[in-house]
């Protein structure tokens, strides 16, 4: 098989497949997303798990994936509180053991029957498969045009292009999930991520289903805050937006300096009154007030770098996957896996 010119080594046809889904909040979407998932992933492959991530949730999750957790496939990881999604996702890249990794969201819209075109193309010599939006017409004005720009303002400046409509809804090989486990940063804007590690990436386009029940957790302040980490996190362009603007301001001041010192002395105009003056003030101490705003974020994320904390606490674990063939004997850390309830009701069938 050869891509690109490249020779690529032949791939399974039904490798191991770890699923992760973060959770917050998802207890109404978990039992109909479960078995939807584990029942596509039985006919993809004998080699599988499904890693829900709770990052910290309020509601009913831990007793929605209890009935689960009985026989091998699906696994449980609790945060100690919630973290954010970022945070959630690559708790669940760090215990996925599969050949290939998907990551998908809990509540419903993303589309369960894209697996095996994602297989598929994977095994056609892709190394990441993105699934891509068709469409935003469901979405409010604000939110579509806030995201044209964000994406807009992330890729001026930075040296990897994020790729537009693309969300968290991909497959990935082994290697590209081990890259992204190799990097260090706290403030961690994954979409960006996916990018910057490179590697063979490939889009499939998708409408997502319309939500089945509640509302996305995810608020504007939360939307902005995270188009924030992203930006800081891989475009400088603010930066040098704001020197240009600088070098443009003060090139501009001494310019109308001069030209008042040359008028007053040609022609014998008295200087300028207080209202320019208090008018220029204030125009230029909102303008330096905002470019150190703006120096802030980053020096705000080189603040949390440097802390070390980690990304993300886990406050229990319990099932385990069913990756390792039938008959094999469970791992000792798998034997000590601590459940979520002292009994637990039978799964599923």
């Amino acid at each position: 098989m050869t891509t690109t010119g490249l020779f690529v080594a032949r791939r399974a046809s039904r490798p191991g497949v770890s699923v992760v889904v973060p959770a917050f909040n998802e207890a109404s979407h978990l039992p109909t997303l479960l078995a939807t998932v584990t029942t596509a992933l039985r006919e993809l492959t004998e080699r599988w798990e499904l890693i829900v991530v709770d990052d910290g949730s309020r509601d009913a999750t831990p007793q929605a994936v209890a009935p689960w957790l009985t026989r091998p496939g699906v696994r449980y990881v609790r945060l100690s509180r919630n973290f954010g999604k970022e945070a959630a996702l690559s708790a669940g890249l760090d215990r996925a053991d599969g050949d290939v990794v998907v990551l998908m969201d809990a509540d419903g819209q993303h589309p369960v029957e894209l697996l095996p075109q994602m297989l598929a193309t994977w095994r056609a010599g892709a190394d990441m498969v993105s699934a891509v939006r068709q469409s935003r017409e469901e979405e409010s004005l604000v939110k579509r045009l806030g995201t044209r720009l964000f994406y807009r303002l992330a890729n001026a400046g930075s040296p990897v292009r994020i790729p537009p409509d693309a969300g968290d809804y991909r497959l990935m090989d082994r290697k590209v999930v081990d890259a992204l486990r190799s990097l260090p940063e706290r403030n961690r804007f994954m979409k960006g991520l996916y990018a910057w590690v490179g590697f063979d990436a490939r889009m499939i386009p998708y409408t997502p289903r319309p939500r089945q029940a509640g509302r996305s957790s995810f608020s504007m302040r939360r939307l902005v805050r995270l188009a924030l980490t992203g930006i800081t996190a891989f475009s400088n362009m603010p930066l040098r937006v704001w020197s240009g603007t600088g070098a443009v301001i003060a090139f501009g001041a001494l310019g109308y300096g001069a030209w008042v010192v040359v008028e007053h002395f040609q022609q014998g105009h008295p200087v300028p009154g207080y209202a320019t003056m208090v008018a220029s003030l204030m125009f230029f101490s909102g303008v330096q007030l905002l470019s150190i705003g703006i120096l802030g974020e980053y020096v705000g994320r080189i603040f949390e770098e440097v802390k070390q904390r980690p990304v993300y606490l886990v406050g229990s674990e319990s099932g385990r996957g069913a990756l390792a063939p039938p008959d094999a004997a469970p791992a000792p850390e798998e034997r000590l896996t601590r459940r979520l309830a002292p009994s637990v009701p039978p799964g599923p069938g």
